[in-house]
């Protein structure tokens, strides 16, 4: 959708894609891309994935069981809730995560690494030093092997939880 023959803003992309999850089922990233772009805002998969992290919106499972995604009943606090955003792209995007001695490798979908790690920095967790993300892998680097086992543990519970 263009208005006056320019492409929608990030904000006018947003509420588009507020409309569209309230309206319908919509159960993949695939089918949110394919949903915009059919009214008129193609996207990529990148921006559908930072969108739905900003829109805070969460994956859960219709009636028939059906993955679909739904706007976030509590906005505002899953804005300030940095413990919440890490629960919410976890959830969403994270695959497992394994202890390496000091080092928690975290498997995510591709592209979600980033949000990932950002989520687990704002969290200011005690037993993480840093992190380092590339596509579909953070690393989660431990103060020692105890703590990586123990983080790993908790982040796992968080990915088990929702699969």
């Amino acid at each position: 959708m263009q208005t006056n023959g320019r492409p929608l803003g990030k904000a006018e992309r947003h509420r588009l894609l507020a409309g569209i999850v309230a309206r319908k089922r919509v159960g993949t990233q695939l089918e949110l891309a394919a949903a915009l772009a059919s009214a008129g805002c193609p996207v990529t998969q990148a921006t559908i994935s930072r969108d739905i992290r900003e829109l805070g919106l969460e994956k859960t499972h219709d009636a028939l069981g059906r993955p679909r995604y739904e706007l976030p009943s509590d906005a505002g606090r899953r804005r300030h809730d940095p413990r919440a955003a890490l629960d919410n792209v976890l959830s969403q995007f994270g695959r497992r995560a394994v202890a390496a001695q000091n080092i928690v490798v975290l498997h995510s979908e591709l592209g979600s690494a980033p949000a990932i790690a950002r989520a687990l920095d704002q969290i200011e967790h005690p037993r993480i030093v840093g992190t380092i993300a590339g596509d579909d892998t953070c690393l989660v680097i431990a103060r020692d092997d105890k703590d990586a086992r123990a983080l790993a543990a908790e982040l796992a519970k968080v990915i088990v939880r929702t699969l």
